[in-house]
């Protein structure tokens, strides 16, 4: 059962991630002013995609997806924050749709952080162990 509340958690955060990476790569209009309000268009918009895609692959295959919630959280906080104290929190009349979607991955993410902690800890160890 545990195992496909995972997998559920896995498919929502990188659905959602890979399904915005269409309008961040192709430079769409909402894409465009969101990042220009944040005052990091272009380099921003795309970096923000790469990670993106980065953090939904990781998620996805199960011995990394530690790494990869780790990433998606830090970049959903980013999102939060911004729509809080920049964008608000409907942008163009959206309902506040893309700031539903970046709680639902940041959620999502901390979930399979908490989860996955006993990777996280051999990764820290690992890490601990070559410095």
């Amino acid at each position: 059962m545990l195992a496909v509340f995972s997998w559920i958690l896995r498919i929502v955060a990188a659905g959602i991630m890979l399904q915005t990476l269409y309008f961040k790569f192709s430079g769409a209009d909402e894409s465009v002013y969101i990042f220009s309000q944040i005052g990091i268009e272009p380099w921003g918009r795309i970096a923000t995609g790469i990670l993106e895609l980065i953090a939904s692959l990781l998620i996805l295959y199960p011995k990394t997806t530690f790494i990869g919630a780790c990433i998606s959280a830090g970049i959903m906080l980013g999102a939060i924050a911004s729509h809080i104290f920049i964008l608000g929190i409907s942008v163009k009349d959206d309902g506040g749709q893309l700031f539903i979607y970046a709680l639902i991955v940041f959620v999502a993410s901390l979930i399979l952080l908490y989860l996955y902690r006993q990777d996280g800890l051999r990764i820290i160890k690992k890490f601990l162990t070559l410095a």
